[in-house]
């Protein structure tokens, strides 16, 4: 049977409650459990896939099309068990599934409330979402419960775990609660009101937490953790210090010495092999040991919250991490380049232009994008990257002068990049979309397969077949790709029964690559990816081979 550990978060939000979460998935795991991990979201909305970068940071995409919280790309970065739209759900989705019920007659004309049937629906997702991840052979489930204790959007979640908890009994479910240790700089010290305060609210709630993560910016002395234990009536050896990390993949390490692996597999009754971290240890050796170093420039309209972007360089620090290099993101914004020109741009070794949607600051992209092809500088375009890269070889060397997207410019002499009306689905259904369907419903999402073009760059760097995941509403234009493959494009990879272009590219240049989809969102540490890996290493080339030239 699945056991839980429930972890929730008190004092502040972005403490890392995601990473604390994954990295005890690895940690277990490493241990030769079976684990998955859930994200329990308080907000009202449905999913995250509608909401502002500034609002919510990335959009994570699981590999059945779901749009979720960006922790779920740190699980799979630190897990081996792939993410699946069951693992992250919503109160806005709990409300809709009860309200369904409801409108049904499930209920039989009781009256709906909050507890039993809100809180009841909350543990049938905890429940489905832990046993689809391994066929219900998962040996331990991961929630992770959004938001803080005593905010009133998280109480029927918390609730909910503390129903399960009474229910499953003993050895069947653990808390984890991570809390904020600050460091007042005119006091010198730390200080640790804020977890007693926070520990007192959650058992308020009826949830005594098995062990408290405490961060910081430094390791925690003993004596405070002491005092912790003693306000909190929480065990010595069961405070946790989390302090600042060079890399959060150090995590793993730092909680399993300090044994919270062990705490945990106790408390669940579970007797599990000693955990072997040496994959880990590795990853963090090639961290601290780089050979080489180069500059990357993001150009995107994000860069004021750079978790926009987050697998991304997740993505760019795993070919660091295969490559022995010190991979350097520096976050440009497009609006400058249109403002101040393409001149910043000349101390990088290569320009990646991210997915993203709307108008603003695209000529700017378009133009980092013209200096890339014409200055040799190693390109990825990913998504809207892609389609801007096809507008600008459109505009200046297929001769298709006012080359646009629909989406920036409907009236364009030249709709190179348009909204495609109809296409397949994943499972082999007919989806359509036009400019008046709702923004959650008119996307391309989660993976497909497609077939790579032989003798192409795509094909040295995926082989036969293509299959990453999407989340995009506009296509290149097949009406346009004989002019552009004329011009010298290439289309290296399209959709089995659309023909839709997946992957372009430009031969005579070092490297040059636009794909439509998302390929960060399948890098991990332990793996890197082929296309992230190809692309850094032209980078590595064109900076040696600007050094050799000086």
């Amino acid at each position: 049977m699945t056991k839980y550990v429930f972890v929730t978060g008190g004092v502040v939000s972005s403490l890392g409650k995601g990473i604390a979460a994954a990295s005890l998935g690895a940690i277990l795991e490493s241990r030769g459990l079976q684990v998955t991990l859930l994200k329990l979201d308080p907000y009202i909305n449905v999913d995250p896939g509608t909401m502002s970068p500034f609002q919510h940071g990335e959009v994570f995409v699981t590999e059945d099309g779901a749009e979720t919280d960006l922790d779920l790309g740190h699980y799979e970065r630190f897990i081996s068990a792939k993410m699946r739209k069951a693992n992250n759900f919503t109160t806005g989705q709990i409300y809709e599934s009860v309200l369904r019920k409801e409108r049904r007659g499930d209920y039989l004309g009781k009256t709906v409330q909050v507890i039993p049937h809100i809180t009841n629906e909350i543990q049938d997702f905890i429940v489905r979402g832990a046993t689809q991840a391994w066929n219900g052979a998962t040996d331990v489930a991961i929630v992770e419960i959004g938001g803080t204790v005593g905010d009133i959007e998280s109480l029927p979640f918390l609730e909910a775990a503390r129903q399960m908890s009474l229910r499953l009994g003993r050895n069947q479910t653990a808390f984890v609660h991570l809390t904020l240790v600050p460091f007042i700089a005119t006091a010198g010290e730390l200080k640790t009101k804020p977890t007693q305060h926070s520990v007192q609210k959650l058992r308020e709630i009826g949830i005594t937490p098995n062990a408290l993560l405490c961060r910081a910016d430094r390791p925690i002395p003993d004596d405070e953790r002491a005092k912790i234990s003693m306000f909190s009536n929480v065990p010595l050896d069961a405070v946790i210090s989390v302090w600042d990390a060079s890399s959060i993949y150090e995590i793993p390490g730092m909680l399993h010495n300090q044994g919270l692996d062990n705490l945990i597999c106790e408390t669940l009754g579970i007797s599990a092999p000693a955990a072997d971290l040496s994959v880990w240890e590795g990853l963090i050796e090639a961290i601290d040991h780089p050979e080489h170093e180069i500059n990357i420039a993001m150009v995107g309209k994000y860069v004021d919250l750079t978790e926009s972007y987050k697998s991304l360089a997740e993505a760019l620090a795993h070919a660091g991490i295969h490559t022995r290099s010190k991979v350097n993101v520096s976050y440009i914004d497009s609006e400058e380049i249109e403002a101040q020109g393409t001149d910043m741009l000349e101390s990088f070794d290569a320009i990646l232009v991210p997915g993203g949607f709307g108008k603003r600051g695209t000529e700017g992209k378009i133009a980092a994008i013209r200096y890339a092809r014409e200055n040799g500088v190693p390109y990825l375009g990913i998504c809207l990257g892609m389609q801007l890269a096809v507008i600008e070889f459109a505009r200046h060397v297929a001769g298709l002068g006012g080359a646009n997207s629909t989406e920036f410019d409907p009236g364009a002499p030249h709709p190179v990049v348009a909204l495609i009306t109809e296409w397949m689905d994943r499972e082999g259904r007919t989806e359509t979309r036009h400019e008046g369907s709702d923004l959650g419903g008119t996307m391309r999402k989660g993976s497909q397969k497609c077939p790579v073009a032989q003798g192409t760059l795509a094909h040295q760097i995926y082989g036969d077949q293509v299959n990453e995941r999407h989340r995009h509403r506009y296509e290149v234009n097949n009406v346009y790709v004989p002019r552009l493959e004329g011009a010298g494009m290439v289309i290296s990879a399209r959709t089995p029964t659309e023909n839709l272009p997946e992957i372009m590219e430009l031969p005579k240049h070092p490297w040059f690559v636009g794909v439509q989809f998302h390929p960060e969102f399948t890098s991990t540490p332990r793996d890197g990816h082929p296309l992230f890996l190809s692309f850094v290493r032209a980078a590595l080339a064109r900076r040696q081979a600007a050094q050799e030239s000086v």
